[in-house]
């Protein structure tokens, strides 16, 4: 292509991004883009434009250097993708991202005015958690079918098929009885006994007496808690909005949300841009057939029992280890006291002992440790940090391929995204509810559409499950990953919502010493019990 038309193209595209190519930038883009087929020129600009939006920008004026760094960016060689397959990223190593409603994009931590993270918040750090979570759900439910505005000349039907958010501020400025309205905003309790809806514009009492009145009608599907937010349907008058009807906002799986965001990586890793967009990664995760991870959780090694079941576990996976062993805390079936720490080193020196029994396993596979709420720590506060080193330093020396990361952690495998969150969080959510679910015998499934509604893995109060303020930003689900394990001591479950693949291994010793197994090449979930034979890959699931 013509270097003349090369320049237009790209200046074009990044016109429509709001963004100017000084004319050196121009050219040396044009000469950049002259080895790049015609087939594969618009995702190349597009690409470019995406590295040159997370530089830190000073005005829409872009100049040569950015350019050139975009393009390094972006050609960089494939053999790194051999890096990309498989990593472990802790907590406090996720990206931040910011919502810019101006730019409707989500903006990296470096190109906007926020500090960087502390674990000591301030009062801002408070407000800006509840404000951020608002924020990305209010975005996400303004682009639902159901709240779009109707485009010009449509059917009136289809029209009055639509809804529209209100804002707590448009009701609180009303002395008169307004009808039918949706607000989105935060279940709080301000006063004992009594409800309020709290948005960023304003909060409002609520008459809860019809909904809950008839809360089988009215209470759509989930666990409602205090500090989650619904959409609230109802009427406000003298001061009180009375609902009629709760729901949460509307889920949105990962292949929608990419779809407006292009392929920024929120998910974190080493990959400059989302693993979702690599051919070569998905074409690896494919081919490799055998690939598994297996998830286990309160690990007791304290337990002779627990050791004995584990030993049995690896001699039935010793002729085809997994890819990958993931154990959740606790590691301990109940504190010690002084002598904790002491106890749970020996812990683990029993279990590297047994893992150098089978080395085809030792060599083959990883071993990932992720602390429960009772493992030695310097608090119950999320995100929690890896166990001490001074407590795994002996283990990782017998088992090179181990990691101890933090709570929650994740897990990137190809192009496939994983979260892993160690929380009694059922018992706790279920507790916590305004009004419980009518019946309790599909408590997996609203447990799951609550956390994904939400986008976060704890929707509670903060004196129920607290959060250092400024790094709540670890604890999202948005944009959805493929599977998020939760391992909490309720009843094993798997359950899919939203292409979002859901899973409870349940506690390993409450649960008659099951597990769960995941098959990334075809998205499969298996018990499995601690039991000889444990089944080839290829076999199908034994009756538990």
């Amino acid at each position: 292509m013509a270097a003349e038309r090369l320049r237009g193209k790209a200046s074009g595209a990044f016109k429509m991004h709001g963004l100017l190519l000084r004319a050196e930038a121009s050219k040396y883009l044009a000469e950049a883009l002259q080895a790049v087929s015609e087939a594969e020129l618009e995702d190349m600009i597009e690409n470019i434009i995406d590295a040159v939006e997370k530089q830190p920008l000073s005005c829409n004026m872009i100049e040569r250097s950015t350019v050139e760094a975009a393009v390094l960016e972006c050609s960089q060689s494939s053999d790194e993708t051999i890096v990309h397959i498989f990593n472990i990223i802790g907590a406090f190593d996720i990206p931040q991202y910011i919502y810019n409603s101006e730019r409707k994009k989500f903006l990296p931590l470096s190109m906007t005015s926020h500090p960087a993270p502390n674990l000591f918040g301030s009062a801002k750090d408070k407000a800006e958690l509840f404000r951020e979570r608002y924020v990305i759900l209010q975005q996400r439910t303004h682009r639902h079918e159901l709240f779009t505005p109707s485009a010009i000349g449509t059917h009136p039907d289809e029209s009055q098929s639509k809804f529209q958010l209100k804002t707590i501020e448009t009701l609180l400025g009303n002395s008169a009885r307004v009808g039918e309205v949706i607000v989105l905003g935060m279940i709080t309790q301000l006063k004992e006994g009594k409800f309020f809806l709290e948005d960023p514009t304003g909060v409002v009492q609520l008459d809860l007496s019809k909904a809950i009145s008839f809360m089988c009608y009215f209470f759509h599907s989930g666990l409602y808690t205090e500090s989650c937010f619904v959409l609230t349907e109802g009427w406000y008058e003298d001061g009180i909005f009375h609902v009629n009807a709760f729901g949460f906002p509307p889920t949105e799986s990962s292949a929608t949300t990419r779809a407006y965001y292009g392929n920024t990586n929120f998910f974190g890793g080493p990959s400059s841009t989302s693993v979702k967009a690599s051919a070569k990664l998905k074409q690896l995760e494919e081919e490799n057939e055998d690939a598994m991870f297996v998830f286990l959780s309160d690990v007791w090694l304290d337990q002779v029992e627990v050791l004995e079941k584990l030993r049995i576990m690896f001699s039935g996976y010793a002729s085809m280890p997994p890819t990958c062993f993931f154990f959740c805390g606790n590691f301990s079936s109940a504190p010690y006291g002084k002598n904790q720490i002491q106890s749970l080193k020996g812990s683990l020196k029993a279990l590297a002992d047994i893992i150098c029994e089978y080395p085809s396993i030792h060599q083959s596979s990883r071993f990932v440790f992720v602390p429960g709420p009772e493992d030695p720590g310097p608090s119950c506060i999320l995100p929690r940090p890896p166990l001490m080193e001074n407590i795994t330093e002996e283990f990782r020396e017998q088992v090179p391929f181990s990691v101890f990361t933090t709570n929650p952690c994740r897990v990137q495998y190809c192009t496939q995204e994983i979260i892993i969150f160690r929380e009694d969080l059922v018992n706790k959510m279920c507790r916590n509810c305004v009004r419980f679910p009518s019946s309790n015998m599909d408590i997996p499934n609203h447990f799951v559409k609550t956390i994904l509604s939400q986008g976060h893995l704890t929707p509670l109060p903060l004196y129920v499950s607290p959060v250092y303020w400024a790094y709540d930003y670890t604890l999202r689900t948005y944009p959805l990953p493929d599977v998020i394990v939760f391992a909490d001591k309720y009843d094993p479950f798997t359950v899919t919502n939203t292409d979002c693949l859901c899973i409870n291994p349940g506690s390993f010793p409450r649960s008659g010493f099951s597990f769960k197994v995941f098959y990334p090449s075809n998205k499969t979930v298996e018990d499995r019990p601690a039991r000889l034979p444990v089944p080839m890959a290829t076999a199908p699931p034994p009756s538990c």
